[in-house]
């Protein structure tokens, strides 16, 4: 009989049906680093949302056969030894191609209508003096014919693209970074760079993506520029983003990620109170209806496994 052990389960507000094979099941709201191990002693099946399942972890576990990730990156899980050791790996795919994108046009609508800023200005009561019935206190910009550059054009990136247009966008898709040759339909990175009015992330976090954005790139992004991350916190140097926040070299930005999450206090992008930086809490994926999909996907990945025909798989 399979033992399977969610290691965080807090981390999904959904209701997780049993797999429907014969096991035993046992669950943590959340798992720190220091338990994983011995949690997991008897297990044969493994579910981690964010808890790192790293190489000298897994050598202490010959008995596991399955990791089933509770996410779509799997950044947290060493794939490569899961590979040699023939440890099946397994995410979760397409559940947020619609709450994704919508959080990414909440932020962007919020900073290019200065919506934060209007918002302060009216409970400080520069409305009330105003001499007519409006306030031109801050610049408004429209979507409508602006420019976005997608980075990362995979399902989430196809849903933002088709809600760009629907708002009248000019969408460039950035080709990878470095690429020797566009691929018809994609633009170079340097050039999305350069001609977005906003660039939105939407990319796994690896090696080849770690910083992805740095000081150079912000630097070849226009002023006016917007970036939106609601990826993965490590593809943008925090401190050059604050730099440019800081300094007026980008208009502003919108984060749902940080590179350490949950952040300690004290992190610099916590106690950036400018009205051009919107920072969320890692919930851009979090709509009920996306984490029901992302539950039921979780154990229709498990019952694939046990059935001999994995799915979803990773390694």
């Amino acid at each position: 009989m399979e033992k399977i052990v969610f290691l965080d389960s807090a981390s999904i507000v959904a209701d997780v049906r049993r797999p429907k094979f014969d096991h035993r099941w046992e669950e943590y709201p959340a798992t720190a680093a220091g338990q994983t191990v011995e949690r997991l002693r008897d297990a044969s099946i493994a579910i981690t949302n964010k808890v790192v399942l790293d190489r000298d972890t897994l050598e202490q576990l010959p008995q596991l056969k399955m990791v089933a990730v509770a996410a779509t990156g799997t950044n947290n899980v060493d794939i490569e030894y899961c590979r040699e050791r023939g440890i099946v790996v397994s995410n979760i795919r397409n559940y947020s191609v619609h709450t994704v994108p919508e959080h990414v046009f909440m932020l962007m609508l919020a900073l290019r209508r200065n919506l934060l800023a209007f918002r302060a200005d009216v409970l400080n009561g520069e409305w009330q003096k105003s001499p007519q019935f409006c306030l031109f206190t801050h610049p408004v910009r429209d979507l409508h014919d602006a420019t976005l550059g997608i980075v990362g054009f995979g399902a989430i990136g196809k849903a933002v693209q088709q809600i760009a247009l629907a708002f009248g966008m000019q969408v460039l898709i950035a080709e990878h970074k470095g690429a020797a040759a566009i691929r018809p339909g994609y633009t170079a990175f340097d050039t999305v760079l350069r001609d977005s009015d906003v660039i939105t992330l939407h990319l796994p976090l690896n090696g080849q993506t770690r910083h992805l954005i740095g000081a150079a790139e912000l630097e070849q992004m226009q002023p006016g520029a917007l970036l939106i991350n609601t990826a993965r916190g490590g593809l943008v140097d925090e401190t050059a983003l604050l730099n440019a926040l800081q300094s007026g070299r980008i208009a502003g930005a919108g984060f749902d990620v940080l590179e350490k999450e949950p952040p300690a206090e004290g992190h610099p992008l916590l106690d950036l109170n400018l009205p051009n930086f919107i920072l969320t809490p890692h919930i851009a994926w979090s709509g009920r209806a996306a984490m029901q999909t992302l539950a039921d996907q979780l154990i229709a990945n498990i019952e694939a496994w046990a059935a001999g025909a994995p799915q979803n798989r990773v390694a």
